[in-house]
């Protein structure tokens, strides 16, 4: 460390429509709670301050699952309750927060060069796109695919509705349909149910 550098301790919070999990710097575990479609933004601060009661953090960072214009929610996510679109953060936790699309916050944690397309596979179909270091969130689960949504398709109410060896034709055939689309140089697969691929 440099003399007058400035260390700064990161609560790191990714809102799901499964679960809550935090981390923070200088922890090696993250933490965890359920959430779903009754979880307002009083009750995942509550839930978070319990649930990191013990560790320093200075600011917080939080993916949030939708669309954020100047660090505020733009709309109420799909998979949780309401009340999000006005909520202050900061003066919930009293310091200073940044909220990011949860999608775009993986995406920069994969980005290495050119034009990335990020999904991520969870509760629904989370997306972004980073061309030349610039992230733009997207929605791209709500397009329109089959009868329905590629969130209905790709997404745990698709997994769980068609099978894993259905659900992963469609992932495979929404993965081709998207690169056809956007042509990416990569394609990140991320989120909850990555691992059922």
């Amino acid at each position: 460390m440099r003399t007058g550098e400035l260390i700064m301790n990161v609560l790191v919070i990714d809102i799901g429509g499964t679960h809550v999990k935090v981390l923070a710097t200088g922890q090696d575990a993250h933490r965890e709670f359920d959430s779903g479609p009754a979880l307002t933004p009083k009750r995942m601060v509550s839930g978070v301050r319990k649930l990191v009661a013990d560790w320093k953090y200075d600011v917080v960072s939080i993916g949030y699952p939708g669309p954020v214009l100047r660090n505020r929610p733009v709309s109420e996510p799909w998979n949780l309750g309401k009340g999000w679109g006005g909520f202050n953060f900061e003066a919930a936790f009293k310091c200073p927060v940044k909220l990011l699309n949860d999608a775009a916050m993986q995406a920069l944690g994969s980005y290495r060069r050119g034009k990335m397309l990020f999904l991520g596979l969870g509760t629904g179909l989370g997306s972004a796109m980073i061309v030349d270091g610039i992230v733009e969130p997207m929605e791209l689960g709500h397009l329109p695919y089959k009868k329905s949504t590629f969130e209905d398709y790709v997404g745990i109410r698709g997994l769980e509705k068609h099978g894993k060896k259905k659900w992963r034709h469609y992932v495979t055939d929404a993965v081709k349909r998207l690169i056809s689309a956007l042509e990416p140089d990569d394609v990140v697969l991320g989120g909850g149910n990555v691992r059922k691929l």
